[in-house]
């Protein structure tokens, strides 16, 4: 009794919270064997007893007899609780090693995680560099189908080309020192207003690009479709027009310059045509992109309001022709100055307009 009740206090001592597993198990492994060191001893106890009390029974001293026998009883009752205290010791001892064994798997766990997920990053990375590679070989794909179709567009188109496409030298000279302004006619233009007749190559030119510079992936079409409208040939420049204008929404979306600028130049041929409904959609579609993307005082977004009172003009409209004309000659003063020849064209759009309302003291 005495070596149990000194174990019993190092064990409790050995549960207190600063203590590691590890220390715990081992103090549980010491108490199990003085447990079962005191076990023995009681036994030895017991059979000393049970042999004691065999002896007595044969005498005829009944009072030791009994006080022999509750000995036994108190012994009995001891070994009972040493061995519920090794029973528990036991079931410590194998939980302590399922914990063990359980902490052992969490790390194996763990560790296969920690790879799993270096694995993973490693994927994604091979898989965005994957992704980027294939980008740059569809950019590539659709550079060389764009350029295989114009190239055919091309070819097809010189069927249509005569012997009579090629301008002499002297005509070149003229065209080029003619006035490049497609605004109302002079008074002294031998054509009356309602007669049509083609453009020039120069004045179209001007006009379509309205001082935005034409990029060099449509400066090839951007010339064929200006030869053919100044020769008349419509039936060949609308449809090439409308070729660029659906390559170009698709490679640079719609509301990018270089579309207003092929709205523009596809605007000028209906109006030569005397489509005036269809000329007036395009230009309003081309002065909203151009007016988002380069600001509304840039020269293009006056070029194409130019373009949008002259053809205004044309249809008798006046007073809607009117405050586009003098918007466009607000911002030519403000970036051109006031003394610039473009101003005084527009001044003179501006004058004919109010001519053709009986504005007499503003022309």
């Amino acid at each position: 009794m005495d070596q149990s009740q000194q174990q019993h206090p190092g064990a409790a001592d050995q549960t207190t919270p600063g203590v590691t597993q590890d220390e715990i198990l081992s103090a549980t492994k010491t108490v199990v064997q003085g447990l079962e060191s005191l076990r023995t001893e009681h036994n030895q106890i017991l059979r000393g007893l049970l042999d004691s009390l065999a002896t007595i029974q044969k005498s005829p001293e009944g009072n030791q007899f009994n006080t022999m026998d509750d000995k036994a009883s108190i012994i009995k009752k001891s070994i009972d609780a040493i061995e519920l205290g090794i029973g528990e010791a036991e079931v410590m001892v194998a939980l302590a090693n399922h914990l063990q064994y359980t902490e052992s798997e969490k790390q194996k766990l763990r560790a296969q995680v920690r790879r799993l997920c270096q694995e993973n990053a490693w994927l994604r990375d091979e898989l965005a560099n994957t992704q980027q590679r294939l980008q740059v070989s569809e950019q590539r794909c659709a550079t060389l189908d764009e350029e295989k179709t114009h190239l055919q567009f091309m070819n097809d188109m010189k069927k249509y080309d005569t012997g009579d496409a090629q301008v002499s030298d002297d005509k070149e000279a003229d065209t080029s020192t003619q006035n490049l302004d497609l605004g109302f006619p002079e008074d002294d233009d031998e054509h009356p207003q309602d007669v049509l007749s083609p453009s020039q190559p120069g004045s179209m030119a001007q006009a379509a690009s309205g001082g935005y510079e034409i990029p060099a992936r449509l400066r090839t079409l951007h010339n064929l479709v200006i030869q053919y409208a100044s020769q008349g040939r419509y039936e060949v420049a609308v449809p090439l027009c409308k070729q660029a204008l659906e390559d170009l929404e698709k490679t640079s979306g719609h509301d990018h310059p270089d579309v207003a600028t092929m709205l523009n130049i596809l605007a000028l041929v209906y109006r030569d045509q005397g489509k005036y409904k269809e000329a007036a959609t395009l230009l309003n579609d081309a002065l909203a992109i151009r007016e988002k993307t380069l600001g509304p005082d840039h020269p293009a977004v006056a070029a194409t309001l130019n373009n949008l009172a002259v053809l205004y003009g044309k249809r008798g409209k006046y007073k809607e022709a009117e405050p586009l004309c003098k918007r466009a000659l607000c911002i030519r003063e403000k970036v051109l100055g006031k003394d610039h020849p473009d101003v005084a064209k527009q001044l003179n759009n501006l004058a004919l307009l109010c001519q053709n309302q009986n504005k007499y003291e503003e022309v």
